[in-house]
């Protein structure tokens, strides 16, 4: 809850974060990889002249066009080309900040590192189908705790992870999918208010 009211006394920007949880669908899940990850890849490239990260990448779409042109068309190839990164992104959005963006989320605080874990993050109910969708990132809480561990494993580790937190008094967060995803869209109407606030009381004072 801090950053909104960072941004609010700073008057860096002029976007209307008050209705972030509106826009968000428009400008967030659609666009994120195929504008803002390919902008932020090439203009990496470009200032670090990485030429042989250049050759790779554009190897990729010369490799990608000359295999669906021949099948598609160009015309088809290039749509085919933007739903597959469209869906990517929303999938990629939805499923990373169901466990983030609701979550108190801070600079670095003289908390032990356990503890900051299970504020930042949450889990989602394991069931088949999430485990698949999400790729077995719902159990977000072992994937921080143990970054290296096969996610296809983390669940063995989980009842460990919330034995020890029921030990210490640590609170363990999970959630179901719809209720994550729907609490991203809270969070954004959340921040939105206090940045709000914020920025009407720096005004009159």
């Amino acid at each position: 809850e801090k950053m909104p009211l960072e941004v609010a006394k700073s008057k860096k920007s002029n976007m209307p974060y008050n209705q972030q949880h509106k826009y968000f669908f428009f400008i967030g899940p659609p666009l994120l990889f195929p504008v803002y990850f390919q902008f932020m890849l090439f203009r990496h490239i470009f200032t670090r002249r990485l030429w042989k990260d250049f050759i790779v990448v554009m190897a990729f779409y010369v490799k990608f066009f000359y295999l669906y042109t021949s099948m598609l068309g160009l015309g088809w190839a290039l749509v085919y080309y933007e739903i597959m990164r469209v869906l990517e992104s929303h999938w990629f959005t939805w499923v990373s900040q169901s466990n983030h963006i609701p979550m108190d989320i801070d600079r670095d605080t003289a908390e032990p590192w356990i503890r900051l874990q299970m504020k930042a993050t949450c889990d989602i109910e394991q069931s088949f189908f999430n485990d698949w969708f999400t790729g077995h990132l719902n159990f977000q809480i072992e994937h921080h705790l143990f970054p290296t561990m096969p996610r296809h494993n983390l669940y063995k580790i989980q009842p460990l992870v919330q034995s020890l937190c029921k030990k210490h008094g640590i609170p363990y967060q999970m959630k179901t999918l719809s209720q994550s995803f729907i609490d991203i869209v809270k969070s954004l109407k959340h921040s939105g208010q206090l940045w709000e606030a914020a920025l009407h009381a720096h005004h009159v004072s």
